[in-house]
């Protein structure tokens, strides 16, 4: 399995565990975070390990909706730029009545 990390916004892969967990515990990985209300949070962030289970481009980030209509609601990107693109839509989202 291969691990990642960020050098800013650039994913990294890495073949060391040692080297991928000692970043993993220590960075910050959100690429945002939005309050909508007091229930209602959008979270998006870089997950270190590759979710597309076996797909021909790693899936790294994810964006979930906490709280609300949308509880629970999830997408999953290969890029920061994706990811951020993402995270806008669930904000907007969580925003239409």
């Amino acid at each position: 399995m291969a691990h990642y990390i960020l050098d800013g916004k650039k994913v990294k892969e890495i073949d060391s565990l040692i080297e991928w967990g000692e970043w993993y515990g220590t960075a910050d990985r959100h690429v945002a975070k939005t309050k909508i209300t007091d229930g209602i949070e959008v979270s998006t962030i870089f997950l270190g390990l590759d979710h597309s289970f076996g797909g021909d481009i790693p899936i790294l980030f994810e964006t979930m909706i906490f709280g609300g209509e949308h509880d629970e609601y999830q997408k999953r990107y290969a890029t920061w730029e994706e990811a951020e693109t993402g995270h806008l839509a669930a904000v907007k989202l969580c925003k239409i009545k």
